[in-house]
This record gives C-alpha cells, structure tokens and sequence, in this order.
C-alpha cells in the first residue's frame, strides 16, 4: 500500500488496539494509513490472540515504533521484529496492560513520592467512600426527595 503508485500510502498516523475479551483472537490491531497524494485514508485491522505476535511495521513506517510500543504497554500486543519492545507510558515495575477490559478499574497499586523517604513509594489502593452518597434509583423513575428549587415547578 506504501509502494504501490496508485494507492500512496507513505504516512503512518496511529497503531492502536481493540480489546474483545469474548472472542478466541481476543485483540484487533488497527493501522491509519494516510495518502496525501490521493487524498483518502485507510483502516487496516489484524486479529490477534493474547499469544500471538504481529509482524512490526518499523521497517516499512518508521514512526510505527513508538505507536508499537505503546500498543505492547497499554494491550501486551506483541510485534514480531520489533528491538526495544517495552514500556513507554507506564513504569517499569507496572504490572498488567491497563486498557485490557479485564484490567480492574482501579488498578492494585498507587504509586506516589514519599518526602520523607526521599523516594518513590508503591501502596496498595485504599478506596474512599466515606463522603460518597449514591443514589441508586434508575432515572427514569426519579428521585424521592426534592431538589432544591425543584418545589417552583408544581
């Protein structure tokens, strides 16, 4: 498609992924491909499964490198080829792909600054829910008690 003299399709614009945790080959890779000679883009979708690996596109699109790199970070998209293949957005020691669908919401372990320390402290998530007060009415029904200005409207 890059080659090709009708299609010219000479610039890469994003690699990302597609979790479908219901399907056998679980994950889509999606390609943008621009052609500014021919005014169009395309959409190039491959299935893979958590095992499998992906021929790396580094060699035909340059750029593909770091978008590669953050498919591995964010999905555990592997790149057949690809030389440095590690985590770009996440730190090291991160442990999962945080846009997996069976990634938990709030992730296992935050990570913050101790001053006293004089260094980087991993705990475990402590969820707050003290001052929360949900009300778990659907809307449709309404709720049963009256807002404030809400008594102008009878």
């Amino acid at each position: 498609m890059r080659d090709d003299t009708l299609c010219r399709f000479v610039q890469l614009i994003d690699i990302c992924g597609v979790d479908y945790p219901e399907r056998a080959k679980r994950f889509d890779v999606v390609y943008h491909l621009l052609s500014m000679h021919n005014n169009s883009r395309v959409r190039v979708k491959v299935e893979a499964g958590e095992e499998d690996t992906v021929p790396s596109a580094r060699d035909i699109y340059p750029c593909a490198d770091w978008f590669e790199r953050e498919a591995f970070d964010m999905y555990g998209l592997l790149f057949a080829g690809h030389t440095d293949l590690r985590r770009i957005l996440t730190d090291y020691s991160f442990e999962g792909h945080p846009l997996r669908k069976d990634f938990p919401l709030t992730g296992h372990v935050e990570v913050r600054y101790d001053d006293q320390q004089k260094r980087v402290v991993y705990e475990p998530v402590k969820l707050v829910q003290e001052f929360r007060n949900f009300d778990y009415l659907s809307p449709w029904e309404g709720a049963q008690y009256v807002l404030p200005g809400d008594e102008k409207a009878k």
